[in-house]
């Protein structure tokens, strides 16, 4: 059998008004020699059928079933079944453009590339506040240059540009495999490890000045749910990762210290509205990593001080 020229990975969990639309959007693609490769993470709502309705009108698709385990197992379980050129990570509530695989592919494909990256826009819900950043960065970069990974990614921290969300990059599979990287299970923001050490071991990166995907922002999404010591914890075992990285890549450690400085800002701006009691997790979790020195006295005291 001829290998596929991009796997296309799209875990599910109750998304089902959704997936006629996200789904759809891959089926339909102009670059039609894809495999779609769907896991179906426990949902309990009707996904499972339509998404069964969907793989039997498409030989394409590959449908599998686990128990709710996340979506960094469901994108796991996925990644073993994958056997095309490239991967993408698809959300099951986001919407592709028709001619997106084919424009990924042909480019990803004659420069050599390990990572491509595009743009997208975000498609809010009603009653949906505007989030804070974009998903539009390729207009500070050249599509003519091939990019080294952690050089882009230095740049991208400088800029405020860099955005660590899978479905805005189309992945060769043998440079995923070659750096025997997954999505670390168990956590939320799991996208924040995973892209971070994609871009700091690219040779080869270069992007595509279009707006290619819309992103959905949906009540009851990571995104919009409340913010919570969880959040939290989850981006300091992150930096927990990525720190322990640079034992064995000691080069990266000025990237690390930069990323660290770039999140953890972010993470502290948002966690004042945690109970107080959580606040004294956060902050002696942080005290006993070393993480406060990547975040101002000034930012401290509101942390303690803001309601």
């Amino acid at each position: 059998m001829e290998t596929p020229k991009i796997s296309v990975i799209i875990p599910v969990y109750n998304t089902a008004s959704y997936l006629q639309e996200s789904v759809g959007s891959i089926m339909h693609q102009t670059l039609r020699d894809l495999e779609i490769i769907i896991v179906d993470d426990g949902s309990t709502d009707n996904s499972g059928e339509i998404l069964r309705e969907m793989a039997e009108k498409d030989e394409r698709i590959q449908l599998f079933s686990q128990r709710n385990e996340g979506q960094s197992s469901a994108r796991n379980t996925a990644l073993k079944y994958a056997s095309g050129e490239y991967i993408y990570f698809m959300d099951s509530d986001d919407i592709l453009h028709p001619d997106a695989l084919r424009q990924c592919y042909e480019r990803s494909h004659v420069k050599q590339l390990d990572i491509l990256f595009f743009d997208g826009d975000i498609l809010y819900e009603k009653e949906q506040n505007p989030l804070s950043w974009d998903y539009q960065r390729t207009r500070i970069y050249d599509e003519k240059q091939v990019y080294i990974g952690v050089s882009l990614l230095d740049d991208m921290l400088e800029h405020g540009s860099f955005r660590a969300v899978p479905w805005l990059y189309l992945v060769n599979r043998t440079y995923l495999e070659h750096i025997r990287l997954l999505f670390y299970p168990g956590i939320i923001h799991e996208d924040e490890l995973f892209t971070v050490l994609l871009f700091i071991q690219a040779g080869r990166v270069g992007c595509i000045k279009q707006t290619l995907v819309q992103h959905r922002v949906r009540n009851n999404s990571t995104m919009t749910r409340k913010y919570s010591i969880r959040n939290v914890s989850c981006y300091l075992t992150v930096m927990d990762e990525l720190f322990s990285y640079t034992r064995t890549h000691a080069s990266t450690i000025p990237l690390i210290r930069k990323y660290a400085a770039y999140t953890l800002r972010g993470v502290f701006e948002t966690a004042f509205q945690l109970p107080f009691i959580d606040k004294c997790k956060v902050y002696i979790r942080c005290w006993k990593t070393g993480y406060l020195r990547y975040i101002s006295a000034l930012l401290q005291i509101k942390f303690w001080i803001k309601h």
